[in-house]
């Protein structure tokens, strides 16, 4: 899918506001005035996770793929003495995380050797691929590289994942690459982006992760870029979108009472946030307190703030799905004089929105919880990036506009 970026700011932990189990992402989730992320060259500030689109290459030709992967390498993608450059100005920049994505990013010859010097620099290294490609002897790769966690993607089982992903047998294949990171005891992340196609093949996926043993599932709501643009009617309406959240928290709640707890996100739509919240209000007033706080302190959306992504050329962009504005290369910039320019209008917007926002987003009564949520999906059906965001399912009365 190329629509993940581990323990980002950017995810609703179901788990954590449920049933108050932390994962590991969480302290960068939710614990900002006490993280600093992964060095005391940060403590003026926290840094981005970065997402690292480092190949264009991909073995499979996915429907809602962002970053339009096909199977050929882009003319110019950094080169391995470039990308190590690149990777110890983050360290100096005091950046958390970097996330390994593509197009596929085992394609790329060179990923071992600098995930290994990333995680050497103290960087947290994760990994963002399908799968398919990762035999016994690749999940051995990565588990001695250090990877911190695999995300592997699919968007249903069997057939239905297959002809998201364009190629028969990819549903069979990165079943194989789950179970071969799990027999190395690697930490596995499964990744869903929902769309109207596969939203039925959730209750099969919490089943996959349960019978798998798989420590982590992701569900992405549609970010409306690369290929994805096309696949706007595909997304679910308004209150498929509620019965989905209502499905995912059933069942996660279902897990923990059943003494199997798995950490479970949604990612992209921080209407989740505002929703779970409202949830916990009727059914358990003390929970929704607690909730209420975790959600101020993550603060909600942060493209262009707590999330960067860079592509295969060095380009630097505001979050991952921003592939089209580039706001300078790494290879004329340092990294974190790029991040840190705000002489850029989008950069600058981006970074203190609340005051361009426009429509329902301008006058939320939960702006401080959800940020304005994706300016992507807003500009993809508005023409404006500061338009309110198509893909708020709460109603008028929920965020205080009606009384």
């Amino acid at each position: 899918t190329k629509t993940e970026t581990h323990g980002h700011f950017d995810m609703i932990s179901i788990s954590r506001l449920l049933c108050g189990a932390a994962g590991p992402g969480d302290a960068l989730r939710y614990d900002r005035g006490r993280t600093a992320g992964a060095s005391h060259k940060a403590a003026d500030g926290q840094r981005p996770i970065v997402v690292w689109n480092c190949t264009t290459r991909c073995n499979l030709h996915c429907v809602h793929c962002y970053a339009s992967a096909g199977n050929h390498e882009s003319p110019g993608m950094l080169t391995t003495a470039q990308a190590r450059s690149f990777i110890t100005d983050l360290a100096e920049f005091g950046v958390p995380v970097i996330l390994f994505s593509g197009g596929e990013p085992v394609l790329r010859q060179d990923i071992f050797e600098l995930a290994d010097s990333a995680r050497q620099q103290g960087i947290r290294t994760a990994l963002s691929t399908n799968g398919t490609l990762i035999t016994r002897e690749v999940a051995k790769r990565i588990a001695r590289a250090g990877f911190a966690e695999t995300g592997i993607s699919l968007d249903g089982v069997g057939e239905k994942n297959d002809r998201f992903r364009g190629k028969k047998g990819a549903y069979r294949a990165a079943l194989r690459g789950i179970r071969n990171c799990v027999a190395l005891g690697q930490r596995v992340s499964l990744r869903l982006t929902i769309t109207r196609s596969n939203y039925d093949e959730i209750p099969a996926i919490f089943d996959l992760v349960e019978r798998e043993n798989i420590a982590r599932v992701c569900f992405y709501h549609l970010a409306y870029a690369g290929r994805a643009h096309d696949l706007i009617a595909d997304d679910l309406s308004h209150a498929q979108t509620r019965a989905v959240i209502d499905l995912i928290c059933d069942r996660t709640v279902d897990l923990f009472r059943r003494g199997l707890p798995k950490e479970i996100l949604t990612v992209d739509n921080h209407a989740d946030a505002v929703y779970l919240y409202l949830k916990l209000r009727q059914s358990d007033p003390e929970r929704a307190g607690k909730t209420l706080a975790l959600l101020r302190a993550n603060g909600g959306n942060s493209s262009g703030m707590r999330i960067a992504a860079v592509d295969d050329l060095g380009n630097v962009h505001a979050d991952q799905f921003w592939q089209h504005y580039s706001f300078g290369n790494v290879r004329q910039r340092k990294f974190g004089d790029i991040w840190a320019d705000v002489s850029n209008p989008l950069m600058s917007g981006l970074k203190d929105r609340k005051r361009l926002l426009k429509g329902r987003c301008a006058r939320c009564r939960y702006l401080d919880l959800c940020n304005g949520n994706l300016r992507v999906r807003a500009e993809a059906v508005h023409g404006d990036v500061w338009a309110e965001d198509p893909a708020c399912y709460l109603t008028d009365a929920e965020i205080g506009l009606v009384q």
